[in-house]
This record gives C-alpha cells, structure tokens and sequence, in this order.
C-alpha cells in the first residue's frame, strides 16, 4: 500500500497567481499542479470589487495539487506565512485512488 496522498485546492485572487505558483513550485514532494481560471459565488461581498458584487461572482484562479502527507503540513504553513490576511481560500481531500489510464 502507498502512503496517503492529499488533494489540496487553493482559490486565490488573480493578482497572487505568480506568487501562488511560485511557492507551489517550490514544494519538492508535489509532482507538479493544475490551475485553472474559476468564477467564484460566495456570500461574503467584503472582498468583493462592486462589479463583483453586481455580477454577483468573483473571478479566482483554482490551483490543485496532490502532495504527500508528510509535506502537506509545510505546504500550508507556506502559504499561511506568505499570503497571511490575503483571501486566499484552500481545503483538503484525501485521496482514495489515482492513476494514469
């Protein structure tokens, strides 16, 4: 049996896109990571522009990645160092199976 592997997705503004890809890169255990441009919905409008607010949606980039669970801690407290107080929305599933087909 392998060791338990986790996938951690972590919606961040636009403007911390390259921030957000650096550190990610910089996890050694990750075997790279997806991100894609997502339309967010949430109820609290504080961060929100007022066109946000109108649209009713928040443009965010979603990262994923899938890390082991020894370096899962490290990559949190990475990103809570680094991006403390800036919005940044991240939680994790363990993963059950994964492969290539």
């Amino acid at each position: 049996m392998r060791d338990q592997e986790y996938l951690v997705t972590i919606n961040v503004p636009p403007l911390l896109e390259d921030a957000v890809v650096d550190c990610l890169l910089a996890i050694e255990a990750a075997d790279g990571f997806s991100s894609l441009t997502v339309n967010a919905h949430v109820s609290d409008h504080t961060r929100m522009s007022l066109a946000e607010q109108v649209a009713g949606t928040q443009r965010q980039i979603r990262f994923q990645i899938y890390i082991p669970e020894e370096q899962l801690n490290s990559l949190i407290y990475a990103l809570k160092r680094d991006f403390s107080g800036s919005g940044i929305h991240y939680w994790v599933m363990p993963v059950l199976d994964s492969g290539y087909i």
